[in-house]
């Protein structure tokens, strides 16, 4: 009888964990399936622009182009208190319950999240409230979540969207290796057990392609390596997302899959809108039995669009995923600005003009 009973045991402790992971949305060989196991095609968008402000969406011209250079404006602008007052009614106010609503009668299942190391540095950060809200509108209209680190610590690009020191110290510097570790280990403590997270995207578009930061490649997968060990500790439900090398294009520097929830994902701007562009990434996921995603695309005129999405229409039966386009709330933002300094247009030229009357009035 105690034999028996310790037979069950392992049983049973399989059983648990096994019903743990079919409440998760998870990969299914070449497949992203839900939670039970059904296909699951993504028809994304991301909410830009929110927690990763970019000048060209603020539609500055020549002007700030990373979020430190944008805070530093409007911190110009507005002084300390005003700034202050302006972010938080930014970052309230951006996404709002009824754009989440929008989204999923167009049609979108799934949203993908830029964030910004800085609103998690503490267990009670600033981003755990607005990603939780988000997340609890999400639920409710059936969407999942990805969580997107645009702009990790040290810098994964070295260029203005992960709001960097200008170069990608990263993955030269074991100190910021291990602040990175320590932001993921937080967020996959937080939101281990939260089946609307369908996963993470453990860094955005690393490593831009100049040729001087070529070298930079081997190391790419070694710290991806590195940081989802350091994750599966606390989480081994969520689907890690990994995007390769030169923003997101090159999976070359991949090896084979050494997860067994992982997914790889590419972005594709101004190329040519059909199947060519995407074969190598098709051949990869039969190289490999693994899903394949493409987290952004978008950022060109109409026609461009319908032909990029026909050509991901016909290569979904090949294996693709799904497709997430960009989302600039421009309109939102301008409402913002006017809210807090008058029906003065948050413009390039607005920002330069008052820029100008500050300093020679």
């Amino acid at each position: 009888m105690f034999k028996f009973r310790l037979l069950q045991l392992p049983l049973l402790l399989l059983a648990l964990i096994s019903q743990g992971t079919a409440q998760f949305a998870h990969t299914d060989h070449k497949q992203i399936v839900d939670a039970a196991g059904k296909p699951l095609f993504l028809r994304a968008t991301n909410l830009g622009n929110w927690l990763v402000p970019e000048g060209y969406m603020w539609l500055f011209e020549g002007g700030p182009q990373s979020p430190g250079e944008i805070r530093a404006l409007v911190l110009e602008l507005l002084g300390p208190e005003g700034s202050d007052a302006f972010w938080q009614k930014y970052h309230e106010n951006y996404v709002a319950r009824e754009d989440i609503a929008l989204l999923h009668r167009a049609g979108f299942n799934a949203v993908r999240v830029p964030l910004h190391y800085s609103f998690f540095e503490s267990d009670d950060a600033e981003g755990f409230k607005l990603l939780d809200r988000l997340i609890l509108w999400s639920r409710a209209e059936g969407l999942y979540v990805v969580l997107d680190l645009h702009a990790a610590p040290g810098g994964q690009t070295g260029a203005n969207i992960d709001d960097s020191a200008g170069y990608p110290w990263l993955y030269q510097s074991p100190q910021e290796q291990e602040h990175l570790i320590a932001i993921w280990r937080r967020l996959a403590m937080h939101y281990r057990d939260e089946p609307a997270v369908l996963g993470y995207d453990l860094l955005n578009e690393p490593i831009p392609p100049f040729p001087k930061l070529a070298p930079l490649n081997s190391s790419l997968e070694p710290l991806y390596k590195k940081l989802s060990g350091e994750i599966r500790k606390v989480d081994a439900h969520h689907i890690l997302f990994l995007g390769g090398a030169q923003w997101d294009s090159n999976f070359s520097v991949f090896g084979r899959p050494f997860d067994g929830n992982v997914a790889y994902t590419f972005h594709k701007y101004w190329t040519a809108p059909d199947e060519s562009v995407l074969r190598q990434y098709i051949d990869f996921r039969e190289r490999y039995d693994v899903p394949i995603w493409m987290g952004e695309s978008g950022e060109n005129i109409d026609e461009w669009i319908a032909q990029f999405v026909t050509a991901l229409k016909k290569t979904t039966s090949d294996g693709l995923s799904g497709h997430t386009r960009r989302w600039e709330s421009r309109r939102r933002l301008s409402a913002l600005s006017r809210l807090l300094i008058g029906e003065r247009s948050w413009s390039s030229q607005s920002c330069r003009a008052a820029l100008h009357t500050r300093k020679n009035g």
